[in-house]
């Protein structure tokens, strides 16, 4: 368990990993993983476990009649992201500008997050008005 939320690990697939992410979409698992992979990371990524629904209590289930609840949705299909790397921080690897494109460019916020196509290192963040 970690010590807090920015530094998480847990064993996935049998190999203690660092997350780096949860819940992630099958298309931002290919973004991430190209990243991880491009900058000598191992990633494992599984689908994330569907979320645990409680059990009614005996005594209402018996009061109830025949009715059938309507089935719930399929949860979309997400994944949990980690590297072999179980020291690996996103935070630390973003802000210490760790990572980098393969374009030779830094890895910034805006672009972890897919909020730019390309990632613009030239301005550090704390100067980028």
């Amino acid at each position: 368990m970690a010590i807090n939320k920015n530094h998480e690990f847990e064993e996935l697939n049998g190999v203690k990993c660092g997350i780096v992410e949860k819940n992630v979409t099958p298309e931002r698992l290919q973004f991430l993983k190209s990243i991880l992979e491009f900058n000598k990371y191992t990633v494992i990524a599984i689908p994330t476990p569907a979320p645990k629904v409680a059990a009614k209590p005996a005594a209402a289930a018996e009061s109830a009649t025949e009715t059938v609840p309507p089935p719930t949705p399929p949860a979309p299909e997400t994944f949990t992201v980690g590297v072999t790397d179980y020291t690996f921080n996103t935070t630390n690897a973003l802000y210490g500008r760790i990572l980098k494109t393969p374009d030779g460019h830094f890895v910034t916020v805006a672009y972890w997050y897919q909020k730019e196509n390309q990632s613009h290192d030239e301005v550090p963040y704390y100067e980028f008005k």
